[in-house]
């Protein structure tokens, strides 16, 4: 028999566990990018490719001198709200 409660759990599970993955990857990007690593590397234009877009986004509505300076404080933004995301979807009981 087809238990609905045990399937929704199941793909809550999956949703968190690929949120937090995307946040792993993001504080690898970020380490990575500490080092000036070659551009044309295959796993920098991966993670690049995966991250760019949600901090490309985020800089739209974040302030400008969040990012524009030397210090760029999108990345830790996003982690925090990945974090709080991954806090809703845990205490959502179905």
């Amino acid at each position: 028999m087809f238990d609905s409660s045990s399937f929704a759990m199941g793909v809550k599970g999956i949703i968190i566990s690929l949120v937090s993955l995307y946040r792993w990857i993001i504080i690898i990007r970020v380490v990575i990018s500490w080092i000036n690593p070659d551009p044309y590397n295959p796993i920098v234009q991966f993670l690049r490719s995966i991250t760019d877009p949600a901090l490309d986004g985020l800089r739209r509505y974040v302030p400008r001198f969040l990012w524009s300076t030397g210090l760029d404080f999108t990345p830790l933004l996003l982690i925090v709200l990945l974090q709080v995301l991954i806090m809703l979807l845990e205490n959502i009981y179905i």
